[in-house]
């Protein structure tokens, strides 16, 4: 099994790196971009096991250590 945890800033907390693209964007020609928020994908492989059991690890996985709570959102993809 496979999961995708996609981790994103929360709203409020200030992103330079998404400020740089969007001037660089800007700075383009691309006139019609608005605010740009980065963020990052990790992909993990699991071992085989139940669904929830993958969920529940994953989740105890960003608590711990991928996201940083205080400051990041995220969300669990699991894929098959």
């Amino acid at each position: 099994m496979k999961a995708r945890v996609y981790i994103s800033l929360k709203n409020g907390v200030l992103d330079p790196q998404g400020k740089a693209i969007s001037n660089s964007l800007h700075g383009l020609g691309f006139t019609a971009v608005g605010e740009v928020r980065q963020g990052k994908t990790i992909e993990l492989d699991l071992a085989d096991m139940a669904k929830d059991k993958a969920e529940e690890e994953v989740e105890r996985m960003c608590q711990q250590l991928l996201a940083n709570t205080v400051i990041e959102n995220y969300t669990i993809e699991l894929l098959d």
